[in-house]
């Protein structure tokens, strides 16, 4: 009788589809019941690599070997999971085997995972694909019955096999090519490029560079205290003529440059009266769309300090351990139009639960579960839809999955809560025609914030009321010296929101939606890529700050200097990124995307080949300590520190430490 193999990507995974599907009996290594055979990879099994005639050893990077272009990529497998292809091969193999099911995870990578073991072992049978969003047996069962087509995947399958091969040719020609150029005094110094890891290095040295050259600058706020009849309030002196500066940032309506401009405002204005007029309007506070896996691992990082890596890993095991989070690598944050009753489904479920009982029935008992474009929306998802709770509720969580659970679920109940509502009041006081600014804000409707704990402000909390045409007095006043401040540096939340908007700072929600399909990297990459500088040494973490090594700023200096944009500029990395989704669609062919690899490939090399000058223009240091020789001003450049009059220097190991004087 003939069986369908069902490969998923990893054993817990085929240990819940046996378990779900029931009828299963357990051998060594695979399942098999009356209708079929089921076993996992573990993760990759195999990995592509350059035909052996293009292979060259390390020693040998030399620029006449590159670039390395090879006209097909052959298979490798990995030896630490060898033997467990050798067991998917076999089941392959099996006679009885007539037809193929992809249970690898519903993603890039795991089309990629099962495409490669059915290459490997040279598969002829059809294939389907399982699809999952949740991994609870309901789900799982319901998957079975709506199994893709192999045609309905090809798309997907082709992005995966182009993000792979294409950061092979950029890595190992960008990596040959700078390690090349840095030996070219002798020596081998190793120097690692990638495709969509350097570009994410650029944002941080770029910051850190801005941190280097920031001169901080004095400057003075006049703030006052006015007496009125129901008591006093503070008010902060403003310009009400002022106009944004695009070539100086730093200026404000608030901030006075020279002391003396502030000391006569103070004197000006001191023991005066005041005319005051006053404006309040109502203002509305929507709650945030619902996660996606880079807004999770953003909030997380934020609230809690984990590393992007640590929030996947947790949102991984809340998925398919735990089974109680719905699948987390999604980039969408939205959910599907039919989804309204599962949705009520699992309000019912967190009903269940003290910590969500008040919430989860406020929101079935006042019908707030209604069609919203902003919460289903089937044109704002493709695979996957937002992360949310499953139906499971959750046992015996450990505490950080404890905590991860709860952002997911506040954030799930809040999606259907009404909007704050807030006053805010602004009052202007006129003193002796100098203006002061005082803005209230009270919070009058909690709506969706009330499940974070937040209640209704006391009536005007924060600004005591004046009466229509009262006069203030100027009772207290004075100058305070302020000093600007360098720009912060990244932490994991906020390079993961530059990575989304390829290097662009994007706040807005609604303009990161946009933004996203241009940004660096996946949201199941970004982790990775972060991971991957910082075990280059790259980077390195103090506190929750992402700091540059030395190394770092070496490679940007080398990569400018050679004139490689392609690697330090994020928004062209982002339209790379935008490409692959297109792809995903069946909205751009395969070859074409290679083909822009490739010549982008050689363009890296040619740069580096071709530089015929000793060194490399970048910003140097001049070090204090004087030449040894003769005494004369020793100067960095990219390969050595060089005496201005003598003959004298030494050579530098590129990315090495700098010297310190």
């Amino acid at each position: 009788m003939s069986k369908a193999l069902i490969i998923a990507e990893k054993p817990s995974v085929a240990n819940d589809i046996a378990r779900a599907l029931g009828g299963f009996t357990k051998h060594d290594e695979y399942y098999e019941s009356d209708e079929y055979v089921l076993s996992s990879a573990v993760g990759h099994l195999l990995e592509i690599a350059a035909p052996e005639e293009y292979e060259v050893k390390r020693g040998k990077w030399s620029f006449a070997n590159l670039p390395v272009i090879p006209p097909h990529f052959d298979l490798n497998p990995i030896a630490k999971s060898e033997s467990r292809l050798k067991v998917l091969t076999k089941l392959l193999k099996r006679k009885d085997i007539d037809r193929l099911i992809n249970a690898c995870d519903a993603g890039r990578e795991g089309e990629l995972i099962f495409r490669l073991i059915a290459q490997h072992a040279k598969a002829k049978q059809p294939v389907q694909r399982l699809w999952l969003q949740s991994m609870t047996p309901a789900a799982i069962r319901d998957g079975f019955a709506r199994l893709r087509s192999d045609e309905e995947m090809q798309p997907l399958a082709d992005a995966a096999r182009c993000r792979s091969e294409a950061d092979w040719l950029v890595g190992i020609n960008g990596t040959r090519a700078m390690t090349a150029f840095n030996s070219k005094g002798g020596g081998f110094f190793l120097t690692t490029v990638g495709r969509v890891q350097t570009p994410t290095l650029s944002i941080v040295v770029e910051r850190e560079e801005k941190i280097r050259r920031f001169v901080p600058r004095d400057y003075w706020e006049v703030k006052a205290e006015f007496v009125c009849a129901a008591g006093f309030y503070e008010g902060r002196w403003f310009d009400p003529k002022f106009k944004r500066d695009e070539f100086d940032p730093e200026k404000r309506d608030s901030r006075l440059w020279a002391l003396p401009a502030a000391e006569t405002i103070v004197a000006a204005c001191r023991g005066q009266i005041g005319v005051v007029r006053e404006e309040s309007k109502p203002s509305t506070q929507l709650s945030p769309a619902l996660f996606d896996l880079t807004s999770l691992q953003r909030e997380a990082n934020g609230r809690f300090g984990f590393s992007a890596k640590n929030t996947l890993g947790l949102a991984q095991a809340l998925y398919e351990k735990h089974k109680v989070l719905t699948y987390p690598r999604t980039d969408a944050r939205a959910l599907p139009e039919d989804y309204m009753d599962t949705v009520k489904q699992t309000l019912g479920m967190l009903k269940e639960s003290n910590n969500y009982l008040p919430f989860a029935k406020q929101v079935l008992d006042k019908g707030w579960v209604k069609p919203n474009k902003r919460i289903f929306d089937n044109s704002k998802i493709s695979d996957h839809f937002a992360i949310i709770p499953t139906l499971q509720a959750p046992k015996n969580l450990s505490e950080p999955e404890q905590k991860l659970y709860d952002l997911v679920v506040k954030r799930f109940l809040s999606v259907f809560f009404p909007a704050a509502e807030y006053r805010v009041t602004t009052r202007i006081t006129e003193v002796v025609g100098h203006h002061f600014k005082t803005e209230g804000k009270v919070l009058v409707e909690p709506g969706w914030l009330q499940i974070y704990g937040r209640e209704i402000s006391g009536e005007d909390a924060n600004l005591v009321p004046v009466q229509k045409d009262e006069k203030v007095k100027t009772d207290k006043i004075a100058a305070q010296q302020l000093v600007t401040k360098p720009p912060a540096r990244y932490n994991e939340a906020t390079l993961l929101s530059a990575m989304e908007g390829a290097g662009k700072l994007v706040e807005d929600d609604e303009l990161r939606e946009a933004m996203a399909a241009k940004g660096l990297g996946t949201p199941a990459t970004r982790a990775a890529i972060i991971e991957g500088l910082l075990g280059e040494k790259y980077l390195v973490r103090e506190g929750r700050d992402l700091i540059p090594t030395a190394k770092a700023f070496q490679l940007m200096t080398l990569l400018r200097g050679l004139g490689v944009k392609e690697l330090t500029a994020p928004e062209l990395t982002g339209e790379w990124e935008y490409k692959l989704s297109q792809m995903e669609r069946g909205n751009l062919p395969r070859d074409a995307f290679m083909q822009e690899i490739a010549r982008m490939t050689q363009t890296i090399v040619k740069r580096a080949k071709e530089y015929d000058s000793d060194t490399i223009p970048g910003d140097y240091a001049t070090l204090q300590t004087p030449c040894p020789n003769c005494g004369g001003q020793v100067k960095e450049n990219y390969r050595r520190f060089a005496c201005s009059k003598c003959e004298f220097s030494i050579s530098k190991i590129p990315g090495g430490p700098p010297v310190r004087d």
